[in-house]
């Protein structure tokens, strides 16, 4: 797939985007989900090289090239590495899915009811090399803790800056500014996000698209002009700690948001199971999540 093939899969394509992207900090936790406890690996190198055979096993998996997924964002290290004899990136093109990065070094501490990203100085080399490696965006994410509208305005105006860097390397950013769902008052500090979020991407230049990912709205339907604004390409849903149903369920509620999920699409995977075992759960949560993705 070229740039615009890409362009079209993920403005039109009828499925959902896996979140394959845990980083250093979640990946023991991604692990132990996956039925790898923390003492049998030793290191990093033992511990990425455990969660990449996860990633590879995902992504060769028959059910993953079947349409449904129609992209993947990938940790640095994975989209350095191979699946299926060929540069991961290549792969997933290969398969009909379109290659995202995630680019955010991690959260600073809390202020004003949010986490910022850390700064991330080289953003463009990275953004550059990924585009090299046939990567079509990236993805990038920051969290709302609590309804402080001067907190808020923050992290969306920190997301849209450095969306803007990206853009200039010519890939696609996700902006993630993501809302805890166990927040007591998300549903009035959505719409302090949904309207921060107007404000930003009416003040892109003509011609730029961003796209976004987002938690499930409280109220349903909330995203829906976030959905239809001409410089949004794509409107995708985090799981944000809901189990596959719930999470399913809730998206259901939101028709043109589609899934970015990763506890979503893996909770039921084991490294124990038989490839018929795995491939079955896989195909039944894929199955799953795009029928709620287009519903």
């Amino acid at each position: 797939m070229n740039h615009a093939e890409m362009t079209d899969r993920i403005a039109t394509g009828e499925g959902f985007i896996a979140a394959l992207d845990q980083s250093g900090g979640s990946t023991p936790k991604a692990l132990k989900g996956y039925g790898i406890e923390d003492d049998s690996w030793s290191g990093d190198d033992e511990m990425f090289a455990a969660i990449h055979a996860m990633r590879s096993r995902i992504i060769e998996s028959p059910c993953f090239g079947n349409g449904k997924v129609i992209g993947a964002i990938l940790f640095e290290k994975t989209m350095d590495g191979e699946s299926g004899g060929q540069p991961v990136p290549e792969r997933l093109a290969e398969r009909g899915v379109v290659p995202f990065l995630k680019v955010d070094k991690g959260l600073e501490d809390e202020a004003n009811g949010v986490q910022l990203m850390k700064p991330m100085a080289e953003l463009e080399a990275l953004c550059t090399r990924a585009k090299a490696k046939g990567v079509f965006g990236t993805k990038m994410r920051s969290v709302i803790k609590s309804n402080d509208p001067a907190g808020i305005k923050e992290i969306v105006h920190q997301q849209f800056a450095e969306g803007a860097r990206i853009l200039s390397t010519g890939l696609v950013p996700m902006l993630e500014p993501e809302y805890d769902i166990h927040a007591a008052d998300r549903a009035e500090g959505e719409k302090v996000l949904r309207d921060a979020i107007l404000e930003g991407l009416d003040a892109l230049p003509e011609g730029q698209q961003v796209m976004l990912k987002l938690s499930i709205p409280v109220e349903a339907d909330l995203y829906r002009p976030l959905i239809e604004h001409p410089k949004v390409l794509r409107v995708v849903a985090l799981s944000g700690g809901y189990s596959t149903d719930e999470a399913c369920e809730k998206l259901e509620q939101n028709p043109g948001m589609i899934a970015s999920f990763s506890r979503g699409l893996l909770q039921d995977l084991r490294h124990q199971q038989s490839d018929d075992e795995f491939d079955t759960t896989l195909s039944n949560a894929i199955d799953r999540i795009q029928a709620a993705s287009i519903a």
